[in-house]
C-alpha cells in the first residue's frame, strides 16, 4: 500500500461537490433519526441491570417467555420486550430492565426470585445464580445524559481553540465541522442499529473525536507546510498535493485501526459490541471526512474570499 499511494496524484478537489451532497444526506438523514428517538440505555434512562448464571446453556427466548406475565405486589408487569443477551457464554445471561412507574422497591430481586424458581433445574445455588445487580436512578441518568452532552461540547470549544492557535481560524472552523459532521453521522447510523446509547458509546464518540481531529491535523499541517512554499495561487492543487502526500499514512492508519476494531467487534462479546460499533463507523466516517469535509471546507473558505 505505501509504494501504491507513494506517488499518488488524485484530484480530490475536483469531487468536494460531491462529498458535501452525499455527506449533506448523511446528515439530513441521521437528525432525522435523532429527532424521531433513539434507544437509551438504562445509564440515561434509568433502570436495574441483572447478571445470571446457570447451571447448563438457558435459551433467551425461554428466558423472554419467562418474564411475559409477572405479578408483584398486585402489579402486572410484562418484561419479554427488555434486553436480554449472553454475556461471555450461552450459560451466562444479562438482562436490562427499565423503571416502571408502578414498580416495587427491591423490583430487580423478586424478578431474580422469579427466575431462580422458573428455571430451578438449570441454576446453582443462590449465591451462585446472581453474578451482578446494579441500578441506576432516573435523576442520575439524566445528570449523565448533561455531562455527557457537556464532555463532548468542551472538548470540540477546546479543539477550537487549539488548532485557532497551531494553525488558522478557518482551518480551526473547518476542522470543528468534519468533527461535528463525524459525530452526526456516526450517531444517526447508530441509531439505525439495535444497539442502545451507554456511557462506552459515549467514551467511542469521545474516542472518534480524538482520532477524527488527529486525522484531520496530519492533513492540515500538510497543506500549511505547502502553502508556504507554493503560496496559495493554485489553493486547490496545493490542498490534493497535500492530501496525497497524506494518503498512504492516512489509509494505513485507519486500515490498521480498524483491523482491531473489527476483532472486537467479532470476538469482544455483546458487552463490547455496541463501543467497537461506534469505533467502526467513527473511523471509517472520521477517514472520509478529513479528505473530502476538512480539506473541501477550506477550499470553499478560500475561493469564497476571492
Amino acid at each position: 500500500m505505501i509504494n501504491l499511494f507513494k506517488d499518488s496524484n488524485y484530484n480530490f478537489m475536483n469531487l468536494k461537490r460531491l462529498g458535501f451532497i452525499f455527506s449533506g444526506l448523511l446528515v439530513i438523514l441521521s437528525i432525522f433519526k435523532l429527532f424521531s428517538g433513539i434507544k437509551l440505555g438504562i445509564d440515561f434512562k434509568g433502570g436495574s441491570l441483572i447478571g445470571l448464571h446457570f447451571n447448563d446453556a438457558i435459551s433467551i427466548e425461554e428466558v423472554r417467555e419467562s418474564l411475559k406475565n409477572l405479578s408483584f405486589e398486585g402489579n402486572n408487569f410484562d418484561l419479554s420486550n427488555e434486553e436480554i443477551k449472553y454475556f461471555g457464554n450461552e450459560n451466562d445471561i444479562v438482562i436490562k430492565i427499565k423503571n416502571f412507574e408502578n414498580q416495587p422497591d427491591n423490583f430487580p430481586q423478586l424478578i431474580i426470585n422469579s427466575l431462580y424458581l422458573t428455571f430451578e433445574n438449570k441454576v446453582p445455588s443462590k449465591n451462585e445464580f446472581v453474578l451482578s445487580l446494579g441500578s441506576v436512578s432516573p435523576k442520575v441518568g439524566s445528570e449523565l445524559s448533561g455531562q455527557a452532552f457537556w464532555s463532548i461540547i468542551s472538548a470540540l470549544a477546546l479543539i477550537l481553540f487549539y488548532v485557532s492557535i497551531r494553525f488558522e481560524f478557518k482551518f480551526a472552523i473547518a476542522a470543528i465541522i468534519a468533527l461535528v459532521h463525524d459525530i452526526i453521522i456516526t450517531l444517526g447510523i447508530f441509531g439505525f442499529s439495535n444497539y442502545e446509547i451507554t456511557l462506552s458509546t459515549i467514551a467511542a464518540f469521545l474516542t472518534i473525536v480524538g482520532y477524527s481531529l488527529n486525522d484531520t491535523i496530519v492533513i492540515l499541517d500538510r497543506i500549511r507546510e505547502n502553502m508556504k512554499s507554493s503560496g496559495t495561487v493554485m489553493f486547490d492543487s496545493t490542498i490534493n498535493k497535500s492530501i496525497n502526500q497524506s494518503l498512504s499514512r492516512t489509509l494505513i492508519t485507519s486500515l490498521t485501526t480498524l483491523l482491531v476494531i473489527i476483532i472486537l467487534l467479532v470476538f469482544g462479546g455483546e458487552i463490547i459490541r455496541p463501543f467497537a460499533f461506534t469505533l467502526l463507523v467513527g473511523v471509517i466516517i472520521g477517514t472520509y471526512s478529513s479528505i473530502f469535509i476538512a480539506s473541501s471546507a477550506i477550499s470553499s473558505f478560500n475561493n469564497s474570499s476571492k
